[in-house]
């Protein structure tokens, strides 16, 4: 049975199918878990050839695993994907891979706390230099590189402020520095977004979130245009070895199956949600891309299919945002987003916490909701109580 042509194919087609034949020798129509660690070669120095040729330790190779990035190369439109055993691990060996020690980075001012934390804590130490700016700025990011920029960094939307970087601008920025523009598009997954298409030279994500959709698994992923990049990438990665497992390769792309169907499911849940928190009086500002007046708005309308389903707010004081965690029954307070159920979190004091006291430093007051896809009249329900009297 032929491969189909990805390019021919959507993306909810490429999420069910691609790099997930039936199996040749069973018919098996779900990839198995290929829970080995080693494989048989044909002779000293030689690998096997003919059917699943090519492995020979799974460190280096596992077919689970080249399944889910043969699939996440297809759904982001990229030359080649590589998985990683988490985000931070993909982060790691993606900087680690192209930078050196003088080397500076663009970064976006409100960037997730565990990104701050490998620049500003491990990176540091390496003699990695860093710069936050507003990346929804085009000329501050031109602003902010150095003839010693080697790469731009963006989240868009930015987490937890929910900020929108015009990816083509930003792209023409970095080039003109020849510096690599990275995309962590975790919160757009590529069912929202195709930071690639945009000009972006490597596309970030946290797998652990929307691509494995049910808060059961941790991963992360690069997916890239250039074949020299992902040469590059493929051997730290090998010789860095934070890979992930069969067993979570399998769940990844379990989930991926149904990223598109959820992804809008969770979009119409936030808008609502949204809809609530703007008329609320116990709401100071509510952060959103969806929303006409956010300043991202246009550029997200442009170059999103949909504005997504984290969304952000302020109450009036840091103990206000505590009590309103502590009184939701439906939105689970903890930590991570993306799944399909609803959490409810103080970036502050949990997410956020190793950027207190930098210029990334999350407000206090700032709530923020990953949006998942349960019966929205209860999560609306849910937020009404945990609001009132506020």
């Amino acid at each position: 049975m032929p491969a189909p042509d990805p390019g021919d194919l959507g993306l909810d087609t490429l999420a069910v199918h691609a790099g997930q034949p039936p199996d040749p020798a069973t018919g098996a129509v779900n990839v198995p878990i290929y829970a080995t660690s080693t494989y048989a070669q044909d002779d000293v120095g030689r690998l096997r050839t003919g059917l699943g040729a090519g492995y020979d330790y799974s460190r280096s190779g596992n077919p689970t695993r080249t399944a889910l990035e043969e699939c996440l190369a297809a759904l982001e439109g990229g030359t080649r994907a590589l998985a990683f055993a988490s985000g931070m691990a993909a982060e790691d060996t993606l900087l680690r891979a192209v930078l050196q020690p003088g080397d500076h980075v663009v970064i976006p001012d409100d960037a997730y706390g565990g990104t701050y934390r490998l620049f500003a804590r491990v990176l540091d130490r390496w003699g990695v230099t860093f710069t936050p700016a507003p990346v929804d700025d085009p000329d501050v990011i031109r602003a902010a590189t150095t003839e010693k920029t080697r790469v731009v960094w963006l989240e868009t939307p930015t987490n937890p402020l929910l900020t929108v970087a015009d990816i083509a601008a930003a792209a023409e920025v970095a080039r003109a520095s020849a510096a690599l523009l990275v995309v962590d598009s975790t919160f757009a997954t590529p069912a929202l977004q195709r930071p690639l298409e945009l000009g972006a030279d490597v596309v970030l994500h946290s797998t652990t979130k929307y691509l494995g959709g049910h808060s059961d698994v941790v991963g992360g992923a690069l997916v890239v245009r250039e074949d020299d990049l992902a040469e590059r990438l493929a051997f730290h990665q090998n010789a860095m070895g934070a890979v992930p497992g069969p067993f979570d390769a399998f769940l990844t792309l379990r989930g991926i199956k149904t990223l598109g169907v959820r992804m809008q499911r969770h979009c119409d849940n936030a808008e609502a949600v949204v809809a609530l928190l703007e008329d609320h009086p116990a709401v100071d500002t509510v952060f959103y891309p969806g929303l006409p007046g956010h300043r991202g708005h246009a550029r997200a309308a442009a170059q999103m299919a949909r504005f997504g389903a984290m969304v952000s707010f302020t109450v009036s004081s840091g103990e206000a945002a505590a009590e309103v965690c502590r009184r939701t029954r439906l939105f689970t307070l903890a930590e991570s987003l993306g799944g399909v159920e609803s959490l409810i979190e103080v970036p502050g004091a949990m997410t956020h916490a190793s950027a207190a006291g930098s210029p990334l430093e999350v407000p206090d007051r700032l709530v923020r909701l990953s949006v998942g896809i349960e019966t929205v009249e209860d999560l609306l329900a849910d937020l009404r109580g945990a609001l009132a009297g506020i």
